[in-house]
């Protein structure tokens, strides 16, 4: 149990695990219906590269790499498989990524564990389908992590610029890339302080990113200045300890497996692991030990604020490689104790928990595996039949919904006003830029659509036909209840006075996303009013 493993068999370890992922992911890429979020992304990313840079950097903050790769995939094919096929591009670029840090980090043996559990984690297959920038998030921070020891190793121009691009496509991937290089350059300096590295050239490389990543760095305070007047944040208000304590829950039971045994179980083995790694690695024990104290530190910090919320796992994603390299070296620590058994007890140790990650997996999104439930689907496809025949160019969407983007794939002439729901600022916003006068104002009301991005309650797939009233028109297809304005609303007060009427329709058929549309239109059309 000494020996490390060989370098064949641990290339056809890593080799297995990509397969393994390509084949699940390829073959589960259309079993999760289409969602809002990729609709978003798809529609922001199919605009001309200055109007797309202009929305993502000035007006709806974030990242921009995934909506110019979107773009890009565009060009080939304007469709959600384009943008999936691009989040199973880099999930599966992760697996064999992730397996060489762990490896540089710690030995080969220890990274074909880790590697197992990134690849078998529900955190990987879910968001290599979900056509978002989580998955190029984990391939890139992963890479930058190891360009970062390549350099501090070398030490040389060339490493350290190929650490500069890599960081940078981190920051370029998700506003959280800045826990990643936070991390790193304190890493940096620790290697410094142990004489282990010049800062000098580190110190150039760094210059040229924080100089490069100024569009980012604004694009960050835009995005977080939506969240101060947001009504739907994506995460739990920030709170006291125990609040603390449940995001951390929650969060490593989606690394791994949320269920009580199994959470101790992960839990114990990765205290392990850090204490192994302390005595034995002590530069790999820090590193992992600042890659998620700083996310801790900056929410620690943000509970000053009373509009702060706490991250959800997938904005966490780059810790994952981290984490499972702690349990890792916590199993085959223990699996020690079993002496010339070691090895195999090793390996069960890990398959267990493999088999426990995808269970877990299976209990918070059956849908990903069994697939949509066929009813839901048939209803789906009528809706944007309807849609796709009925659509006029200067309708007017609310919100990203994905029936639309259904519909402009089936060649309906769907326009691109989309007013975004969530955020009264930014709804406001659209509407006031939009071309006047305003078309037929479009709502989707979805009885089966909850409000986090995993739900999917297929127990409500039949939804009442009802109409807000006068002026309006309806027509409901299993659980989707389609309502459009009979006349072109004209003004930005009208299509809120109607989104109003429709989402209070909404809240009284139970429609989970209702009460934050409701709010939107609500507080938006207020400040209208207002002139504020």
């Amino acid at each position: 149990m000494q020996e490390d493993v060989s370098r064949r068999v641990f290339a056809l370890g890593l080799a297995g695990a990509t397969v393994a992922v390509t084949a699940f992911l390829l073959g589960r890429l259309h079993a999760w219906p289409p969602h809002e979020d990729e609709t978003l992304a798809l529609f922001v990313g199919s605009k001309p590269l200055g109007e797309l840079f202009s929305t993502v950097l000035d007006v709806r903050g974030g990242a921009p790499l995934h909506f110019l790769l979107v773009h890009l995939a565009t060009q080939v094919s304007p469709t959600l498989d384009a943008v999936r096929l691009l989040s199973v591009l880099f999930a599966v670029a992760s697996i064999p990524t992730a397996g060489l840090l762990v490896a540089r980090l710690t030995d080969r043996r220890t990274a074909l564990v880790a590697t197992l559990l990134v690849a078998a984690s529900w955190v990987t297959l879910f968001h290599g389908i979900y056509g978002r920038m989580y998955s190029l998030f984990l391939f890139t921070s992963a890479l930058s992590f190891l360009a970062l020891l390549r350099a501090a190793e070398r030490n040389s121009r060339l490493s350290w610029a190929a650490w500069a691009i890599a960081v940078y496509a981190t920051l370029a991937s998700h506003q959280y890339g800045l826990f990643v290089l936070a991390a790193q350059v304190l890493f940096a300096v620790y290697l410094r302080l142990r004489g282990r590295a010049s800062l000098l050239p580190g110190a150039v490389a760094l210059a040229a990113v924080i100089a490069a990543a100024v569009p980012l760095w604004r694009s960050s305070l835009v995005l977080a200045s939506r969240f101060d007047v947001g009504v739907g944040g994506d995460g739990t208000q920030l709170g006291g300890p125990l609040r603390m304590l449940e995001y951390l829950r929650n969060a490593i039971g989606d690394f791994a497996a949320g269920w009580t045994l199994a959470l101790v179980i992960v839990c114990a083995l990765a205290t392990l692991g850090i204490v192994q790694l302390w005595r034995r690695r002590q530069g790999t024990a820090v590193l992992a030990f600042l890659v998620f104290a700083v996310p801790a530190a900056a929410l620690a910090i943000a509970r000053a604020s009373a509009t702060a919320t706490l991250p959800e796992t997938r904005h966490l994603i780059y810790t994952l490689p981290f984490f499972t390299m702690l349990v890792a070296t916590g199993i085959l620590r223990l699996a020690r104790l079993a002496g010339h058994a070691a090895a195999p007890v090793a390996a069960v140790s890990a398959v267990a928990l493999a088999v426990a990650a995808v269970a877990w997996g299976w209990h918070i999104t059956p849908t990903l595996y069994r697939g949509e439930p066929s009813k839901r689907k048939e209803a789906r496809e009528a809706a944007v039949a309807w849609l796709t025949a009925t659509t006029r160019p200067d309708d007017v969407l609310f919100g990203y919904d994905p029936l639309f983007l259904g519909a402009r794939e089936h060649g309906g002439d769907v326009g691109d006003t989309v007013i975004p729901r969530a955020d009264p600022k930014l709804a406001l916003r659209a509407l006031t830029d939009a071309r006047k006068p305003l078309g037929r104002g479009v709502w989707v009301l979805d009885a089966s659509d909850g409000s986090r991005i995993v739900s999917n309650d297929s127990s409500r797939l039949v939804i009442e036909r009802r109409s807000p009233g006068p002026g309006f028109e309806s027509r409901a297809f299993g659980p989707f209840l389609i309502i459009r304005t009979t006349a072109p609303t004209r003004t930005a007060a009208a299509f809120l006075h109607a989104t109003v009427l429709v989402q209070r329709l909404g809240l009284g058929l139970y429609v989970g996303n209702s009460i934050v549309n409701y709010e939107t239109a609500r507080l938006a059309l207020d400040s209208l009013e207002n002139g504020s």
